[in-house]
């Protein structure tokens, strides 16, 4: 069996929905996961801002305008008029618990069940649209059995034990719906998988099922080479391994969650990135194959920190790394890139939340510089580092300041911290030589 998620955009009208209603109509079973309709969540995330600034007239104009074009879709999805009213009193009551919401006191459980109307009313809708349409179809409820643990991780051996319960429990389908994004926490309040998680749900029930495949379906023909929101004449690349994946969705790939490849790895079940819009293109396949070595894409992650941590008398002595990294590890923030010298070590973070109690913690013992608005730009491909012509890389970047370089900590990955006033230009420059102008 295969399991296909599909995007906001893909289910953002009802004409996008009649389209994946063809594409999943095989006569084949499988389960299909679906985010919100697009444009809904950050809708839903403004909502709880406005109930967190104590604005809730602000917050029902937002609900009102919502709440009318949900009924617009269904008007023109549902021409059966049994399922038309059963789905607008579903939704009906959606909107009263945001309704509800704007009365109440703001708080993070709160806004994460505001965020989770979105899969619960996409799945609701297309379910009843596919049954009218004589497809069998059966809802599974991601919150009956998605979950995660106290380090925000899937609680695998529950998600196991739980979805095999509720697919018993689950009257036979051709094709059976569920909710991507949302799930329990660790106290089973109303979580997410954050943005993006729709492809993490794909794959954990992938994994769980054993699937034949996993496919995410977006609005674009897979992985490109290079972020086509800044560079022209990018082309998807047709096969990645599960490393080169992992480090593009990490490092910027917007395409791909960057936990979305982990669940399947491990038994080896393929990931194909498809366009809904364009359902004959290749698109990508992720696997555990490798294919030719070199770089093969470029990300760019931004919003991050730069910290360089310089201490002549202690950098040398035995446990001052331990040190260094206790600091971060006490205020749960990852580390991205680090490089060494004899007097100082540099580092960057993507999460600045716990930025000064960090530095002033680590000013007790080294001096501290801190950057900010910084921009990594992470080159992928196989066996990169030992390729004969990477070296070439550094030739174009002469008029950008290179603020770190991180080279041989993976043999699949070369990041560049730049200022991210540079990162249109860099990302033009590596790919006008290492795709366009030279054959690597």
């Amino acid at each position: 069996m295969k399991v296909l998620k599909f995007g906001g955009t893909s289910v953002g009208s009802a004409q996008n929905m009649e389209h994946v209603k063809d594409i999943i109509s095989d006569g084949k079973q499988k389960i299909v996961v679906l985010s919100a309709m697009s444009g809904t969540t950050n809708t839903l995330v403004s909502i709880a801002n406005d109930i967190l600034n104590e604005v809730p007239h602000l917050a029902m104009e937002k609900i009102n305008t919502l709440h009318a074009s949900y009924f617009e879709t269904i008007d023109v999805l549902l021409s059966d008029k049994d399922l038309n009213l059963d789905v607008k009193e579903y939704t009906n009551t959606i909107f009263e618990f945001l309704v509800e919401s704007t009365c109440s006191e703001f708080t993070i459980t709160l806004e994460n069940k505001i965020l989770a109307q979105g899969e619960l009313l996409s799945t609701y809708i297309f379910n009843a649209y596919l049954n009218q349409e004589g497809i069998r179809s059966a809802l599974l409820p991601a919150l009956d059995f998605m979950k995660i643990n106290d380090a925000k991780e899937p609680d695998l051996g529950y998600i196991q034990k739980q979805f095999k319960a509720v697919w018993d429990a689950t009257p036979q389908a051709d094709i059976y719906i569920t909710q991507g994004f949302i799930c329990l926490d660790e106290s089973d309040n109303i979580s997410n998988l954050q943005r993006g998680g729709s492809d993490y749900t794909a794959t954990i029930i992938g994994a769980v099922i054993r699937a034949e495949e996993v496919q995410i379906w977006t609005d674009i023909d897979g992985m490109h080479n290079n972020d086509p929101r800044y560079v022209a004449h990018t082309h998807p690349i047709s096969n990645l391994s599960f490393d080169e994946a992992a480090e593009l969705a990490y490092f910027g790939a917007k395409i791909l969650h960057p936990q979305t490849v982990l669940p399947v790895r491990k038994d080896g079940i393929p990931v194909r990135l498809k366009n809904t819009m364009d359902p004959e293109a290749f698109g990508t396949l992720i696997s555990g194959e490798t294919f030719e070595n070199g770089i093969k894409a470029i990300a760019a992650k931004d919003q991050i920190t730069a910290i360089k941590i310089k201490s002549g008398r202690m950098l040398q002595a035995h446990g001052f790394l331990k040190k260094v990294f206790e600091v971060f590890e006490t205020h749960k923030t990852s580390i991205d890139m680090i490089t060494t010298s004899e007097v100082a070590v540099s580092l960057t973070i993507d999460d600045d939340s716990n930025l000064e109690n960090i530095v002033a913690e680590l000013e007790q013992f080294a001096s501290i510089e801190v950057d900010k608005d910084q921009t990594i730009v992470c080159l992928v491909g196989h066996s990169i580092v030992n390729h004969e012509s990477t070296f070439k890389l550094f030739q174009i970047l002469q008029d950008v300041k290179i603020r770190m370089i991180s080279y041989g900590g993976s043999r699949n990955n070369i990041s560049l911290l730049i200022h991210s006033k540079d990162k249109i230009t860099t990302l033009n420059k590596l790919n006008d030589y290492l795709f366009e102008l030279v054959t690597l």
